[in-house]
């Protein structure tokens, strides 16, 4: 070839245009959201259809529930003894009687400190709203007599009436069905102590892979959210107790031990205990004593709740058990809706382990996708 020789004509390249794919009803945008909405449908039944199927059978998942939470609270005590050459029968043995013994001593202590004081308490509390009632009705905004009435009817109504008690509680109310909840929680509960990690270990022989390590951190991470619930929840209720009951104590209000028992549950129903607790005793201060001092119970019971949420529940619980104040509102309704006091109880603490769960989803410090951090949070 010359240097001025024409050059060799290349091939030609023949382009194959792609073959454009059959219509479909299904392909277009709103044929995507068809599915996507079907798909959203099909969840919602299927969830709808596990809570139906849970409330129906009470008398089986809060017995399992509540053992589950028990085995997670004391699981450290249980791998300490492990570790220590403790047999594992051994093991279970002692703290199933631990946790016996614990049960049994709180409910020992509510039964002698409400047994014969409960209705002094209920007459003192409705005392106490009265006072109030007729302190509001001087007030220039002040309800009308008929709004008020209405409204002190409705709540002593409302907590006096089965329906306080309904769903997960009435399944259990009859005799029977409570002792045979306590056995099988019971049962459960040596087996989960004795036998836990096995358990999980079997349940998750169908997983390979990362979907295994997904579900062995699902369930490190409900295991540890449940146990620092219990244990962070019963440390900040017994503060919560002690320190409003001494402050009843010294300033001699009737009916101090039922009251600091009262507060020691409440503190289990986040958020609406603590108040419902602190109004109850402000109201028996005010009628067994005098305004200041039930001005001064007042002030005890917020100061208590301010090292509460400032202090205790941040160093005792820890971040990761931390919760959005309308998260929890949700939960509690949602809880009470479906399985009464019960319901309102563990609803908290089951809304805390789907946030671990979401937190862990994709590895150890990487929650899932759709939850992970995109903007800078604002202030």
């Amino acid at each position: 070839m010359g240097l001025f020789s024409k050059p060799a004509a290349r091939p030609t390249e023949v382009v194959q245009r792609a073959a454009r794919p059959p219509w479909s009803l299904w392909g277009d945008s709103f044929g995507r959201l068809a599915t996507r909405s079907l798909q959203i449908i099909l969840v919602l039944v299927v969830v709808a259809g596990a809570v139906y199927a849970m409330t129906q059978l009470t008398i089986v998942i809060i017995p399992v529930i509540l053992a589950l939470i028990f085995a997670s609270a004391f699981a450290p005590v249980m791998s300490w003894m492990r570790r220590k050459g403790v047999p594992s029968i051994v093991a279970t043995i002692l703290a199933l009687l631990a946790i016996v013994v614990v049960l049994g001593g709180v409910v020992t202590l509510i039964v002698n400190a409400v047994r014969n004081q409960f209705d002094d308490l209920r007459d003192q509390a409705v005392e106490g709203f009265d006072q109030v009632v007729q302190w509001v009705s001087t007030l220039p905004f002040a309800p009308t007599d008929e709004q008020i009435s209405d409204a002190r009817d409705a709540i002593i109504d409302f907590v006096t009436s089965a329906q306080f008690g309904s769903g997960a509680l009435a399944g259990v109310s009859a005799a029977a069905n409570f002792v045979t909840g306590l056995v099988l929680m019971v049962v459960v509960l040596f087996f989960f102590l004795k036998d836990g990690p096995r358990i999980w270990e079997f349940l998750l022989r169908p997983f390979e892979g990362e979907s295994y390590a997904r579900a062995k951190r699902i369930g490190d991470k409900t295991v540890g959210t449940l146990g620092g619930y219990v244990r962070g929840t019963a440390t900040v209720a017994l503060v919560d107790a002690v320190g409003i009951g001494l402050v009843l104590a010294i300033l001699q209000v009737p009916l101090a031990l039922p009251l600091a028992v009262l507060v020691f549950l409440l503190a289990f129903v986040p958020l609406v205990g603590a108040t419902v607790a602190g109004a109850l005793a402000t109201l028996v201060a005010l009628v067994a004593n005098d305004l200041v001092s039930a001005i001064i119970v007042l002030v005890a019971v917020i100061a208590v709740n301010q090292l509460e949420g400032n202090f205790l529940q941040p160093v005792v619980m820890g971040r990761s058990l931390k919760l959005h104040a309308l998260v929890i509102l949700i939960a509690l309704t949602i809880g009470t809706v479906l399985g009464g006091i019960v319901g309102a109880v563990l609803s908290v603490p089951i809304a805390a382990v789907a946030w671990g769960i979401v937190q862990v989803w994709d590895g150890e410090d990487r929650p899932a996708r759709m939850f992970r951090q995109k903007r800078p949070e604002i202030a």
